[in-house]
């Protein structure tokens, strides 16, 4: 179990992190929230880039400061931008990794080869990172992440860059991996984490907003969501008027889709909810 209690980062007079509080389990965690948010310095904490003002980090009840590198050793990190020696070549980087993170020589070996056939990098284990596109390099910072098989997982915005092929590749191997391990999953993106998160974190000017399954968060939103097919003048109008809102295709044609707490037009009617909705009602222009 992984707590954060009241953990709390200030800089001057702003607050960063204030007073946040979430508990994660096995399973994936998809952390939402704008930029500025506060997602990257709870991120960085965890790993020990950060200090905090206040609060503190248990893992099964021992503080992550006091365990110290026993506790940065269960831990797998993916940053949005690896910074990679481009001069390496990918099994280089591996067999780098490995050495930093302690694996015996008679382990790392074959764990490296495993790892990158596992991210589709298998055939290209010998050439240079420089020459690799972004998406592979993307692929290549989630295998190191993995080299010491670790307990937590912290993935930020890991699949920029990514095809949908690609995605769902990676998709379907978190979701593989999480039932014995933490997975933290910062993204934009909420198809990304819509099929496979087990809860979400929403998180707003360094506060939890609200901690809980899919589910739970879309079923709230039922009443809340609307779609109008405006005249032809009418388009940009309510676009400024409804912050919260978006073009969609329904039907061959294109619809105004608003969230909103109430009936927002007389031609608006009511549609089901889904998490995309969830993220505009908590961080659109009129909320929180």
């Amino acid at each position: 179990m992984l707590c954060f209690t009241d953990l709390t980062k200030k800089y001057g007079s702003f607050f960063a992190l204030d007073r946040f509080h979430a508990e994660l389990d096995c399973g994936i965690y998809a952390l939402l929230g704008p930029n500025g948010a506060g997602k990257s310095t709870m991120m960085n904490i965890l790993v020990g880039l950060l200090a905090p003002t206040a609060g503190t980090v248990t893992y099964d009840g021992k503080n992550i400061e006091e365990m110290g590198d026993s506790f940065r050793a269960l831990i797998g990190y993916m940053p949005q931008y690896p910074g990679f020696y481009l001069g390496f070549t990918a099994m280089e980087l591996m067999r780098y990794m490995a050495d930093m993170k302690g694996l015996p020589r008679k382990d790392a070996e074959a764990r490296c080869k495993e790892l990158l056939k596992s991210v589709n990098l298998a055939d290209h284990a010998n050439e240079k990172i420089g020459t690799f596109s972004g998406g592979m390099r993307q692929r290549l910072g989630l295998a190191q992440a993995l080299i010491n098989d670790p307990k937590i997982l912290i993935l930020d915005e890991p699949t920029a860059g990514l095809d949908p092929k690609e995605r769902v590749r990676f998709r379907n191997m978190i979701r593989r991996l999480s039932d014995k391990i933490t997975v933290i999953f910062c993204t934009h993106i909420v198809s990304d984490i819509e099929t496979i998160a087990k809860e979400v974190i929403l998180i707003h000017h360094g506060k939890l907003l609200r901690q809980a399954p899919i589910p739970e968060l879309v079923h709230d939103m039922e009443g809340k969501v609307w779609e109008i097919l405006p005249d032809a003048d009418e388009t940009e109008t309510m676009l400024d008027q409804f912050p919260r809102s978006s073009l969609v295709s329904r039907n061959m044609q294109t619809v105004i889709r608003i969230v909103n707490d109430t009936q927002p037009h007389p031609k608006a009617k009511a549609c089901a909810p889904v998490l995309e909705d969830v993220y505009l009602y908590m961080f659109g222009d009129n909320g929180v």
